[in-house]
């Protein structure tokens, strides 16, 4: 249920379909939508399509359903599933049933998970090379088909967000070593839809960050007293007594002589639980200096993407929350005494307070360009100029950048509406970026 065009249903399908399943793929997008998804699936045989539309026959009689985790909960399709008792996973809830003799390094938190995920991949492919696989909620790759690589006695690190954790949820299973980064409000405008409507008003917000946070705590509920969880700071207060030992990561516990790459405050608390769950694993920690020291980041996250005429321009498009773009100018504004950052920001409404960024902006920001958006349309910002495309905000935005500024393309929303998913985002910003001169 739900190819996509991010790469990990269709990993999970091509895996099916050389295990031999008998498959259907259904996904709302269209045929011409999911074209390059299919093309890659053309070589497999008897794959039953239902495209631009669910069928709900399709959801009376399978064996089981695999889900992307963000489905509405009031999908009439997955009630049908539900009330035919048929097993309903997620790629990595599936995996994590199904693979055994192995150690998951699992990672969540609201900010920070997919850079501290890569950060603890790196440093452990350095001392256990082959034995160390990347997957979960990480473009382009497919939980489900790591059954077919990995060996007993290897290593897995899983990007986790809310909806794969309910999954493990459900199946009453957590790593063997979790780290939760944070936890900041996102995604309100889908736990906002598990609160009873008769909540008042004030109380629904909280109930669904209720929610949210029951759903990231499913990466250590499940641990047994070997395991071990990693926390920022300020998570390890909500979390009470667990079974596993709880380890608590600072900014403060990165060495002040590592030469870091990556920029900000955030950073150093990322790179903090990194290292914690390295050492957790053995990993000396002059390994672990090397890997942090030689990590220049991950695409789309506060990555600089060049130098041009003396202008720094970065690529944030993950930024889909006010938080991650606030975090974003205060690392940048490190390199600058002066308001010289022009940001773009803009896309579609997740039900987020914007108050927070209103107050910032006019801290860090010379100019800001507004994208198109459900969300952008609520934002407050009378001095912003309004683009009806990226390459507009761009082209205006290199415009008003002089020598020693900084453009910045860090969103703060959800990108439905202009582009594909915020990594379609990403690829056109770095293009037009790229093909200026």
């Amino acid at each position: 249920m739900g190819l996509g065009l991010m790469g990990g249903g269709l990993g999970d399908a091509k895996f099916l379909a050389e295990c031999g399943a008998k498959l259907t793929i259904t996904d709302l997008k269209s045929e011409y939508e999911l074209g390059p998804s299919l093309k890659k699936l053309s070589k497999y045989k008897g794959i039953k399509y239902v495209l631009g539309r669910h069928d709900l026959a399709d959801f009376k009689n399978a064996d089981l359903i695999i889900q992307p985790g963000n489905v509405p909960i009031d999908s009439p399709y997955l009630f049908e599933a539900k009330r035919n008792k048929i097993p309903i996973y997620e790629s990595e809830s599936l995996f994590m049933e199904q693979a055994e003799n192995i150690t998951v390094i699992g990672v969540t938190g609201t900010r920070g998970k997919t850079t501290t995920t890569y950060l603890i991949y790196e440093i452990l492919k350095i001392t256990f090379n082959q034995k160390v696989h990347l997957g979960g909620n990480i473009r382009g790759t497919s939980a489900l088909s790591l059954l077919s690589k990995i060996k007993s006695g290897d290593m897995v690190v899983m990007e986790l967000d809310s909806w794969c954790l309910h999954g493990m949820g459900e199946i009453k299973k957590s790593p063997q070593i979790s780290v939760f980064t944070n936890l900041m409000k996102d995604h309100l405008n889908f736990y906002l839809k598990m609160v009873a409507d008769p909540t008042p008003l004030k109380l629904r917000g909280a109930r669904a960050m209720q929610k949210y946070f029951l759903d990231k705590a499913q990466i250590y509920l499940n641990q047994n007293q070997d395991d071990y969880l990693i926390c920022g700071e300020e998570i390890s207060k909500q979390i009470g007594k667990i079974k596993s030992h709880k380890i608590v990561a600072e900014a403060s516990d990165v060495p002040k002589n590592w030469k870091i790459k990556i920029p900000g405050e955030h950073n150093l608390k990322n790179i903090a639980c990194a290292i914690k769950a390295c050492e957790v694993l053995g990993v000396p920690l002059n390994i672990i200096k090397k890997g942090v020291e030689n990590f220049a980041g991950v695409p789309g996250r506060l990555q600089l993407i060049r130098e041009l005429r003396g202008i720094k321009i970065y690529n944030d498009t993950t930024a889909t929350t006010p938080d991650g773009t606030i975090a974003a100018l205060r690392a940048l504004q490190g390199e600058t005494l002066k308001k010289r950052i022009v940001l773009i920001i803009g896309g579609a409404d997740k039900g987020l307070d914007m108050m927070g960024l209103l107050k910032v902006i006019p801290k860090y920001c010379k100019k800001v360009f507004l994208l198109d958006g459900t969300g952008s349309a609520k934002l407050d910002l009378p001095k912003a100029i309004r683009c009806v495309s990226l390459k507009e905000a761009v082209n205006g935005a290199m415009k008003e950048c002089k020598k020693g500024d900084i453009l910045l393309l860090s969103p703060a929303f959800a990108s439905f509406g202009m582009f594909k998913n915020e990594y379609d985002r990403g690829d056109q910003f770095d293009a037009l970026i790229n093909g200026l001169k």
